[in-house]
């Protein structure tokens, strides 16, 4: 007749006796299960008391079944094996899933990259992995727990957060920006560096640049790449103007390593950033990595012109 559960002995208990069933050792039982040699002693003497019966014979050099104890170390031992295996294959599971999250490579290498010095300091023992891409992804097909997209109001997810909006602005080099101050015929050997897509706000047509002797010429130079990082790295070595995405280059501006172009009024995008999570209710890391993503963009946002 099995015993109701409410009368189980506790697993403690049972910890101890296997320990030492598995060593038939009192002395090495208390070493695997860091306890003292009396502590096992008493849980091993509280067991018998329990069930009524020796487990075991306490002999000179260690300890031996009884037949009541062997049978009942065939049943705990498998037990508790069983559980070990499962509860360690959980726990190295959940400490192999790093939050994985994913952004556009401009959003990364701009936004992400230069901050993740922050979230390491908060959480020292947190493991994050960042997967750049333009493309939209499926993020519990593809084993996302956050993302960063950049869309319209219309076209966000309904649990999706806000995070900042977009303003844009020319933005170079500061001693390119110093040589138009003093020179205007100095923008028209300029190049314009502009992003290669198809969203009108983010190309030069959209802007009137007052180029001196550029009047003249046909069209501007232009120099036009596929990555907004890339962009930004070309106007960081002086190559040209860029439509600069000031919530992106704030640390840039900040630093003195942009500047933005004298006369030009920074214009809203109807776009914003905002953030996806996989799960409604995620797990412990993947929360700390949202709410540290939403205090980093409510700082931006406080800093956006717009």
């Amino acid at each position: 007749m099995s015993m109701p559960l409410v009368r189980l002995s506790s697993l403690d208990l049972l910890k101890g006796f296997v320990a030492v069933g598995r060593r038939l050792s009192i002395t090495q039982a208390a070493d695997d299960l860091c306890l003292t040699q009396s502590a096992v002693s008493r849980q091993v003497n509280q067991l018998e008391e329990q069930l009524g019966c020796r487990l075991f014979l306490r002999q000179h050099r260690g300890v031996a079944f009884t037949p009541e104890g062997e049978r009942l170390f065939r049943s705990a031992d498998g037990a508790l094996q069983q559980l070990q295996d499962v509860m360690g294959e959980l726990r190295r599971s959940e400490e192999r899933r790093p939050v994985t999250v994913t952004a556009s490579v401009g959003v990364v290498g701009l936004w992400l990259l230069p901050r993740l010095a922050a979230l390491q300091q908060l959480h020292p023992r947190l493991d994050v992995r960042l997967s750049a891409s333009n493309q939209l992804s499926d993020l519990r097909a593809d084993g996302i727990d956050l993302a960063l997209r950049y869309c319209s109001a219309a076209d966000a997810p309904a649990d999706a957060v806000r995070l900042f909006g977009e303003t844009l602005a020319p933005v170079a080099h500061p001693r390119l920006v110093e040589e138009a101050a003093r020179d205007p015929g100095a923008l028209a050997r300029m190049a314009l560096l502009e992003l290669d897509d198809p969203r009108p706000w983010l190309q030069w047509r959209g802007w009137t640049l007052a180029r001196g002797a550029a009047r003249g010429r046909a069209r501007p130079a232009m120099l036009r790449l596929n990555q907004y990082d890339q962009v930004i790295h070309a106007a960081l070595a002086g190559q040209g103007v860029a439509l600069g995405r000031l919530e992106l280059l704030q640390p840039l501006l900040a630093g003195g390593q942009l500047a933005l172009l004298a006369g030009q009024a920074p214009r809203p995008s109807p776009y914003a950033f905002w953030l996806l999570q996989a799960e409604p209710a995620p797990r412990a890391d993947v929360q700390r990595v949202a709410e540290w993503v939403r205090a980093e963009a409510a700082g931006t946002a406080a800093l956006s012109p717009s």
